[in-house]
């Protein structure tokens, strides 16, 4: 029985250097646009990697859109899962177009919702003074969600913006979206967009093709635990926001 794992991939499997604290080899793993690197892998990583390539089909399950996922450098040669589950690349990275098409349509239906949410997030931000503000993020010409960062990386800033306007807002008319916070990143998103919708397509795709699969799911954020229970198993990190959560909250 053919064996895959579905991975996220920053805090996953590598990381940014300050969150390295103690690690002394670091291999360059993701980079930035103007080629200088900006994640990196410590020891126990890449032997983890290895370990799985050995026995499972690895295939990424990250938020990052096309452009930011092909400066990775970890050789996969499957499937892809990119931007929270809105596109996914087939093996060898053509757009899976049937996908695509079906998200369009239901991105078309969330975009006055996140328009909303920027302008209460930008209204909230004006008020307290605070000069950051949200985006949207299209990649492959269709909007997926918003996202706002703090200018000076205080995650507490971010977290007033949750709790004072967001909240009240997915509990009324916001209530077909959801909130993804993690460190310096405070994101809105359409319940239609999630990592685990695109990972059950995959499922389905790859059962077709071998028949019945073992799938393993991991990832490090609270929000990757929807596409990791939609697997057979769980593997998360330790260390992590999802690690806090379950298993050293016990």
């Amino acid at each position: 029985m053919k064996k895959f794992l579905f991975v996220d991939l920053d805090d996953t499997l590598f990381q940014t250097p300050k969150k390295c604290p103690g690690e002394t080899d670091l291999q360059a793993a993701a980079y930035l646009k103007n080629g200088d690197a900006c994640s990196f892998t410590t020891a126990r990583q890449r032997a983890f990697f290895e370990f799985a390539q050995s026995g499972m089909t690895l295939i990424p399950a990250t938020a990052r859109n096309g452009d930011a996922f092909r400066r990775v450098d970890l050789p996969f040669t499957s499937y892809s899962v990119l931007d929270y589950g809105g596109i996914v690349l087939q093996p060898g990275g053509a757009l899976d177009a049937g996908w695509l098409a079906l998200m369009q349509d239901d991105m078309q239906t969330a975009l006055p919702g996140l328009r909303d949410a920027m302008r209460i997030i930008d209204d909230f931000q004006a008020k307290t003074g605070m000069p950051s503000r949200a985006r949207l993020i299209e990649d492959y010409n269709t909007p997926f969600y918003i996202v706002v960062k703090d200018h000076e990386a205080r995650g507490e800033r971010l977290a007033d913006i949750e709790e004072q306007v967001l909240q009240q807002w997915i509990a009324g008319e916001g209530s077909d979206y959801f909130i993804h916070r993690n460190g310096n990143n405070l994101a809105v998103l359409p319940k239609t967009l999630n990592k685990a919708r695109a990972v059950a397509y995959l499922r389905a795709e790859l059962e077709a093709e071998h028949g019945p699969i073992v799938s393993f799911g991991m990832g490090d954020s609270r929000s990757d635990a929807r596409f990791m229970a939609a697997c057979d198993y769980a593997i998360i990190p330790n260390g992590t926001q999802l690690a806090a959560l379950t298993v050293a909250a016990l």
